[in-house]
């Protein structure tokens, strides 16, 4: 399977950035996926998840500012991400389990 990252790009601070992450394949069988990022220097961790039954898990910075979707009729997990902070800045990747990584979208936010 290919997951085609996109919806990165530069905003401000407290500005608004949706990332859709579209598969190759159908996503109804895929378990878990969801949205890791990697900023300079740093390892990668874990945004956000979404199981195929809707349950959801987000990292704790968060802090209810991003809500991740899925739409098994498209094949495609959202990252909807409001209040942008600076600190967000980072290459995000969108994650299933059990397949490669594919490429990732930056996301770079403004002071």
């Amino acid at each position: 399977v290919q997951l085609q990252a996109s919806g990165g790009g530069l905003v401000q601070a407290g500005g608004s950035l949706r990332l859709s992450c579209a598969a190759s394949v159908s996503i109804d069988g895929i378990g878990i996926m969801g949205w890791y990022r990697q900023a300079p220097g740093q390892q990668r961790g874990m945004v956000a998840i979404i199981s195929n039954l809707n349950s959801k898990e987000y990292a704790p910075f968060v802090e209810g500012r991003f809500t991740i979707s899925r739409d098994n009729s498209k094949n495609t997990v959202y990252l909807q991400m409001n209040s942008l902070k600076p600190e967000d800045t980072a290459v995000y990747y969108c994650y299933a389990f059990g397949y490669p990584w594919g490429q990732g979208t930056l996301v770079t936010v403004s002071s």
